[in-house]
C-alpha cells in the first residue's frame, strides 16, 4: 500500500481527524444543571452586562478560528472549500498536538475580500482568534489588514508564519557559515503571501540588532522578473515591495538578477533554480527551496552547483522549513498575554526565539525540530511583553 493509499485509508476510518470533547462529564441531573439549564442563565446574564467576560467563563478567550476559501492550497492551488477541509482539520490537529491550543476549521464558500472580511469579522464574538489559510494573494492581503481592528489576533500562517520560519533558519544558516555580520545579497522569488511577508521581514529588520540580518540589497521576481519602482503593471503589493528593496532598480529574468547573490530563497514553483544558475551565485550560497511539494531545486542538484546550505519545504530532506513550528505557538502566546494583534515586532521576536533554540546550528540542522524542542514554550517566552524591542 503506497503513500496515498494509506492516507486515504486513515481518513476513511477515521472520518475527520477532530472531534469536541467536553472539559467536564455530564453523570448527573445535578451536573446537568450547572453545565446547561439552569446553570448558564447567570452566565449568559453576566456575559451581556460585560462581554469581557466571555474570555473567563467560555472557550472564546482561547479558541482559533481556521478560516480558508481553498483557492489557494498548498500544492494543489484553488480547490475550493470543501476540498480544503482535510488540510484544515490537520492544522487543527497541530495547534493542539503541539501548542494545546483549540482550533475550528472553517471552509467559507465566499469568493472576494469583502465577503471574506465581512464573514470573518461577524466570528468576532465566538473566537479569540482568526487563523487565516490558504486564501490567495492579492485577496489575503486585503483581508488580514482589513481584519486588524477586531479585537482578536487575525494571523496569515502563510505569509507571517513562512516568513517567521524563514527568517529563523537564515539566522542560523548565516551563523553556521560565519557570515552573520556581512551584507547579503538576496533574491527572492515569488511575490505572493510568503515572499511579500520575508522580503519585508528582512527589509523592515536588516541590521537593526545583533542578530538582525544586514543587507546589501533584496530583489525580489515574480514569473515576470525583478521587482523594481517603476515597473508597469504591478498591484499595490508589488509596490510596496518596490519601495523597500531593489535599491538599484535592477531589472531582468531570475537568471540575470541571481548572479553574485548569497542567498536565494524560492516560494514559488518547482523547478524554477537550476544547478547553473547557482554556480552563477557568490561562493557557498544559502539556498531555501521553499516550493511544495517539488521545490525550486532539488537539494542534490543545488549542492551539485556549490551551495554551503539548503532547505526546503519537504520533511524528507534536512533543514525543512515547517510553519507548524511557528503558528501554534503564536497563538499560545496571544492567549497567554491577552495580545489583541500580532505585531511586527512580535513576529521578528518569535523568528529569534526559534532561531535560539538551536545551540549550535550545522549545515544539515538550522532549525528546531517540532518532535525534539518546545517550540510553542519558546515562542510564548519570546513574546513575553517585557522581552519584546
Amino acid at each position: 500500500m503506497d503513500h496515498d493509499e494509506r492516507a486515504r485509508a486513515l481518513h476513511e476510518a477515521l472520518r475527520g481527524k477532530i472531534s469536541i470533547t467536553p472539559k467536564r462529564t455530564i453523570e448527573s441531573r445535578d451536573d446537568l444543571s450547572f453545565v446547561y439549564t439552569p446553570g448558564v442563565g447567570c452566565i449568559s446574564r453576566d456575559i451581556a452586562k460585560d462581554v469581557t467576560l466571555a474570555n473567563v467563563y467560555t472557550t472564546k478567550g482561547s479558541m482559533v478560528a481556521i478560516v480558508s476559501d481553498g483557492s489557494a492550497v498548498l500544492g494543489l492551488g484553488d480547490i475550493g472549500p470543501t476540498a480544503a477541509l482535510p488540510v484544515m482539520e490537520g492544522k487543527s490537529v497541530l495547534f493542539k498536538r503541539f501548542a494545546d491550543v483549540d482550533a475550528v476549521p472553517l471552509c467559507l464558500d465566499v469568493h472576494t475580500a469583502d465577503q471574506l472580511i465581512a464573514h470573518i469579522r461577524a466570528l468576532e464574538p465566538t473566537f479569540g482568534g482568526i487563523n487565516l489559510e490558504d486564501i490567495k494573494a492579492p485577496i489575503c492581503f486585503e483581508v488580514e489588514r482589513a481584519l486588524q481592528d477586531i479585537g482578536i489576533p487575525v494571523f496569515h500562517d502563510d505569509q507571517h508564519g513562512t516568513a517567521i520560519v524563514a527568517y529563523a533558519g537564515l539566522l542560523n544558516a548565516l551563523k553556521v557559515m560565519n557570515r552573520l555580520d556581512q551584507p547579503q545579497r538576496i533574491v527572492i522569488n515569488g511575490a505572493g503571501a510568503a515572499g511579500h511577508a520575508i522580503a519585508t521581514m528582512i527589509a523592515e529588520h536588516a541590521g537593526k540588532d545583533a542578530d538582525a540580518i544586514r543587507v546589501e540589497n533584496i530583489i525580489v521576481c515574480d514569473s515576470r522578473g525583478a521587482l523594481y519602482k517603476g515597473r508597469e503593471s504591478m498591484t499595490v503589493y508589488k509596490n510596496e515591495l518596490a519601495e523597500i528593496t531593489n535599491i538599484d532598480t535592477i531589472s531582468g529574468s531570475l537568471g540575470e538578477v541571481i548572479r553574485d547573490a548569497t542567498i536565494f530563497i524560492g516560494v514559488s514553483v518547482g523547478g524554477m533554480l537550476t544547478t547553473d544558475m547557482v554556480q552563477t551565485m557568490s561562493s557557498e550560497p544559502i539556498i531555501f527551496a521553499l516550493a511544495n511539494p517539488d521545490p525550486e531545486i532539488m537539494p542534490d542538484e543545488a549542492h551539485a552547483g556549490g551551495a554551503g546550505i539548503v532547505a526546503t519545504g519537504r520533511s524528507d530532506f534536512p533543514n525543512q522549513v515547517n510553519n507548524v513550528v511557528a503558528f501554534p505557538g503564536i497563538f499560545k502566546a496571544a492567549f497567554t498575554y491577552g495580545y489583541k494583534q500580532i505585531t511586527d515586532d512580535m513576529k521578528y521576536c518569535a523568528a529569534l526565539g526559534l532561531a535560539r533554540l538551536i545551540d549550535e546550528p550545522t549545515p544539515t540542522n538550522i532549525l528546531p525540530d517540532i518532535f525534539e524542542h518546545d517550540t510553542a514554550a519558546a515562542i510564548v517566552d519570546a513574546l513575553d511583553p517585557k522581552s519584546l524591542h
